[in-house]
């Protein structure tokens, strides 16, 4: 879908080049990410795809509308960025707009009906879990992340079958850079776009890539190469150096919560009785239990110390859970959530909030022990 072949760009009045014969192909449906010290050339690489950037040298081609690849140098670069969605750190929403206004630019161009626009914009507040309300909306009147979604959904708004992202999430706090990233990595399985991701955080990089370019200096392509092939083997002292120490930590980012998990936990539901529900954590030895619904959604938990001596139904002594995981989420944020709330054992839902399992820190550790042998292995 992305294809760049030996690009070099030096700008005018420089001996070094900011970009070096810069090769590597982007499979059709995956995200790349492009990291490296800073002023490597991250994002003058992203935007000479949609010629923000002209090349000094090399092709740079992409998959147009009739399914053919095409050297961007040979497209009206007009079109061209209409049919690149763009999404940049700062958002850059038209705060005089209202977020339907703004979902609706490059659609307008494109000469779409407002039916259409509306249509499609209430369609992404969909996959976005956004209300449609916030269309009618102005940007000053949502949250930092929310505007980033929107950023988002803008950049889809024309359905283009290539996004650039030029570090989306680095202007947001941790916790909702960390909920903004899971999102769309769910988001992604369902769109399949194609995505070069600017990012500065090799953490980052790990969890959102498919793919990544590791630059040096001037541009200098050190390693192209899938994330777990990047941590197990690392092509040189600089990779090593960039990746850091503790990359068998940073496998968990690799491995999701769905791989580990308990598919057949134990349940209750939350029609049965305290008898039963005793009954039931008695004959399995267990202290606590998660409660779910006749549709499997999750409702809390009860504690056998809270059911002795009662009566009654389930559901009046149930507790709310502090927290599920997603079931795209990865062993290393799983981890967190568990240090966060103080739990050993946590539901993995799916996206209607019904139980698919659990996971608890055992297996992380589990997975975490596995990973370092393999890499004892092929170390030997």
């Amino acid at each position: 879908m992305i294809k760049l072949e030996h690009v070099t760009k030096i700008y005018p009045g420089t001996t070094s080049p900011a970009v070096d014969d810069l090769s590597f192909t982007v499979p059709t449906g995956e995200i790349c990410t492009i990291v490296g010290p800073s002023g490597c050339g991250k994002t003058t690489t992203m935007k000479m795809v949609n010629r923000l950037i002209e090349p000094t040298d090399g092709e740079i081609y992409v998959l147009n509308e009739r399914g053919e690849m095409q050297n961007v140098l040979e497209m009206d670069p007009i079109i061209l960025r209409r049919n690149i969605g763009y999404v940049i750190q700062q958002i850059g929403l038209f705060p005089h707009r209202t977020i339907l206004q703004n979902m609706g630019t490059v659609p307008k161009l494109l000469e779409w009906d407002n039916t259409r626009i509306r249509s499609r914009a209430e369609e992404l507040l969909d996959m976005m879990n956004m209300p449609h309300e916030f269309l009618d909306r102005y940007p000053h009147e949502l949250s930092g992340g929310q505007r980033q979604r929107i950023g988002v959904a803008r950049a889809m708004a024309s359905d283009p079958p290539v996004m650039l992202m030029d570090e989306p999430f680095g202007a947001i706090d941790p916790i909702n850079r960390n909920l903004l990233q899971n999102e769309f990595l769910r988001l992604q399985q369902e769109i399949k776009k194609t995505i070069l991701f600017v990012t500065h955080d090799i953490d980052e990089a790990i969890k959102m890539g498919d793919k990544i370019a590791i630059l040096n200096a001037n541009g200098q392509l050190e390693q192209y190469d899938s994330p777990a092939k990047i941590l197990s083997e690392p092509a040189n002292e600089f990779i090593e150096d960039f990746v850091g120490a503790d990359r068998t930590l940073k496998q968990l980012n690799l491995i999701r919560v769905e791989e580990v998990m308990d598919k057949k936990p134990f349940l209750l539901q939350s029609t049965q009785s305290v008898e039963e529900a005793l009954k039931a954590m008695d004959e399995k030895g267990q202290d606590y239990a998660y409660v779910v619904d006749s549709d499997r959604r999750l409702q809390g938990y009860v504690s056998r110390k809270d059911l002795k001596g009662k009566s009654g139904w389930i559901d009046e002594y149930t507790t709310t859970a502090a927290t599920s995981l997603p079931i795209t989420m990865n062993l290393r944020d799983a981890l967190s959530e568990m240090l966060m709330v103080d739990y050993s054992t946590i539901c993995v839902v799916d996206n209607r909030d019904r139980v698919r399992g659990t996971v608890n820190t055992a297996m992380v550790q589990e997975a975490l022990m596995e990973t370092h042998s393999s890499e004892r292995r092929e170390e030997v």
